[in-house]
C-alpha cells in the first residue's frame, strides 16, 4: 500500500511538474509574441516618423521657394505702385502749385 501511495505521490508530481512545464511555456511564447509585436510597432513607429519628416522638409522647400518668388512679386508691385505715384504727382502737380499760389496770394477781409 506504501508503495501505492508513493506510486500515486510520485505520479501526481509528475503531472504538476507537466501542468507547470505548459503554464512556462505558454508564458514564453507569449513573451516572445509580445516582444514581437514591440519590435513591429518601433519598426512602424520609425517609418511613419521618417515619412513625416520628409513630408516636413518638402513643405518647408516649397515653402522657401515660394518666398523668394513672393519676395519678387511684393517688390515688383511695391515699384508699380511706386512708379504710379511719381507719375500721378507729376501729372497734377502743377495743378497743386496753381491752387497754392491762389490761395496765398488772395487776399480776404
Amino acid at each position: 500500500m506504501a508503495s501505492n501511495r508513493s506510486q500515486g505521490g510520485i505520479q501526481q508530481l509528475l503531472a504538476a511538474e507537466q501542468e507547470a512545464q505548459h503554464i512556462v511555456n505558454a508564458a514564453r511564447t507569449k513573451l516572445a509574441r509580445l516582444k514581437q509585436a514591440k519590435e513591429e510597432a518601433e519598426r512602424e513607429i520609425a517609418e511613419y516618423r521618417a515619412q513625416v519628416e520628409l513630408d516636413f522638409q518638402k513643405k518647408v522647400a516649397a515653402s522657401s521657394g515660394d518666398s523668394g518668388a513672393n519676395v519678387k512679386r511684393l517688390e515688383q508691385e511695391t515699384e508699380t505702385k511706386i512708379n504710379h505715384l511719381k507719375s500721378e504727382a507729376s501729372r497734377i502737380s502743377q495743378d497743386v502749385v496753381e491752387m497754392l499760389l491762389k490761395h496765398v496770394t488772395t487776399v480776404r477781409n
